[in-house]
């Protein structure tokens, strides 16, 4: 005669527990190893240091920043589509009352292009036009901008204090109308520094600013 043995399954509770956070952890790590080399890809623009000076009957600023392209923007640039970046210095007069008044500002716009037929990379600047074997070298011309003129609006005056208000980013209006709609719906053409704010007085003998000293109050 035949015997049956019933068989039952023992549940482990402990694994059963424990294996949905476990699932949890492997997926945040694959996100966190994921994500590295998209935001590796992205542009930035970091001002490194800055410095307004007088300068025989006019005043005048010193930039130095860092330039890095997003791979999408690397791409175009390869292809054939110019970038075209604008640094601008604004001197503005605290108003109570009212708005702030523009007193005085320097703009710059610095065109930076590939020429496929000698595989080299060139900026134009103020109607003069310069060179490059490589990206890195063009990027690191681009950062180095000395004595960008300050038009005065109206007499910068010694005795009083203006808060100044620089930042460099990509000009999206001057890309052809598909890329300017590829940039709404993209962050790879969103390239921007952060503001550089903090208080001047004329004559700026010794203002000047970098990351570890900002004179005056400095905000992003």
């Amino acid at each position: 005669m035949a015997s049956f043995t019933p068989y039952s399954r023992k549940i482990d509770m402990t694994a059963t527990i424990s294996r949905p956070w476990l699932n949890l952890v492997f997926l945040l790590l694959i996100a966190l190893f994921s994500s590295t080399p998209i935001a590796a890809e992205k542009g930035r623009i970091e001002i490194d240091s800055f410095r307004v000076k007088k300068f025989s009957d006019s005043f005048r600023i010193d930039v130095e920043a860092d330039f890095v392209l997003s791979k999408t923007m690397k791409r175009a640039l390869r292809n054939g589509v110019n970038l075209y970046f604008v640094t601008r210095l604004l001197i503005m007069k605290p108003r109570w009352y009212w708005l702030d008044e523009e007193i005085a500002r320097s703009k710059e716009r610095i065109e930076l292009s590939y020429q496929a037929l000698t595989r080299q990379y060139r900026l134009v600047q103020r109607g003069q036009s310069r060179s490059f074997p490589t990206l890195k070298a063009a990027l690191a011309a681009l950062g180095h901008q000395p004595d960008l003129l300050i038009r005065e609006n109206k007499p910068l005056l010694p005795d009083s204090t203006y808060t100044a208000v620089l930042q460099i980013w990509l000009d999206i209006s001057r890309l052809s109308k598909p890329f300017q709609l590829e940039w709404l719906d993209s962050e790879d053409w969103n390239l921007s520094s952060e503001k550089k704010i903090w208080q001047i007085k004329f004559p700026p003998a010794a203002e000047a600013g970098n990351k570890s000293d900002l004179r005056g109050s400095a905000n992003p």
